[in-house]
């Protein structure tokens, strides 16, 4: 029987808001380790991806799919990760991920995301039941509104799925729509420190300012989703391959690879960034 590492309230708190935010998730060491090798490792440079926002400027982010035998792969397959995102979905089958992203926002540079669901952008891989699917980022820096930490509304998870359009080179939501949230919900800044865990729904409204601070802001978001949800349009194979979950003790003690065998994202076949007619005509 795996263990369950949320209480009964934060669950509640989840299906509720939309998110729940838990201290301290990881230990200093594992984070101090994981951002070590995020900047040293060359593999996640080599591969990042940069998506202009609406004023130009560059957000940047590495994403892979099949979590290996690296740092941030024993993250993701760790039970404290796994066993957390099993009590949060909406279905008893095994847990599979879907991919991880290593977001780096750098000073004075680092661009901001746009209004946007996740769901707006996986609708498109044609995943059928969005609360099938959950984000957990993992701060490795801490994350502020000085450095443009993220912001979600409390509750907009509800709503469903908004229509999305292109906001420079990314994908945002209908702003009459988020325009309504706003009057309608709480606006919410998830200050985090360096370790702190953030689960979140994948039609949870959120966005981030561009990092305007003298200090970096570092995470890693993995992707979560059934065995039992169906994806149409999704070429990699790990989002319907159960993880194989690892003691917590690997992040730091298990002798970990270089990422440079992980199966990267390059921009031209991410199908979210494919435009279609109809949000030709959506403003965002």
């Amino acid at each position: 029987m795996p263990r369950k590492i949320l209480t009964p309230s934060q669950v509640e708190s989840y299906h509720r808001d939309g998110y729940i935010l838990i201290k301290n998730f990881c230990t200093k060491e594992e984070t101090d380790h994981m951002y070590e090798v995020a900047v040293q490792d060359d593999a996640m440079k080599n591969n990042a991806l940069d998506l202009n926002d609406q004023s130009g400027k560059k957000t940047r982010l590495s994403l892979w799919f099949t979590p290996g035998n690296d740092v941030f792969g024993y993250l993701t397959r760790s039970e404290k990760m796994v066993s957390g995102v099993a009590q949060l979905l909406d279905s008893d089958a095994p847990v599979c991920h879907f991919h991880s992203k290593l977001m780096q926002k750098e000073p004075r540079v680092g661009g901001a995301w746009e209004w946007h669901q996740d769901y707006g952008y996986w609708y498109k891989n044609q995943f059928m039941y969005p609360d099938q699917l959950i984000s957990v980022m993992i701060a490795l820096t801490p994350a502020n509104k000085e450095n443009g930490c993220l912001q979600v509304i409390k509750g907009s998870h509800k709503v469903g799925r908004v229509n999305h359009g292109f906001s420079g080179e990314q994908v945002g939501a209908d702003m009459v729509m988020v325009d309504n949230c706003l009057k309608t919900m709480e606006l919410v800044y998830c200050e985090l420190e360096a370790g702190d865990a953030l689960f979140f729904h994948p039609n949870l409204l959120h966005r981030s300012e561009a990092n305007l601070s003298a200090y970096p802001r570092w995470s890693i978001i993995s992707c979560y989703s059934s065995q039992s949800n169906l994806a149409y349009n999704e070429t990699s194979t790990s989002w319907n391959t159960p993880v194989s979950v690892v003691p917590d003790e690997a992040i730091l003690h298990w002798q970990a690879e270089s990422l440079s065998k992980a199966d990267f994202l390059k921009k031209e076949n991410d199908p979210a960034l494919k435009e279609t007619g109809w949000e030709k005509e959506v403003k965002v």
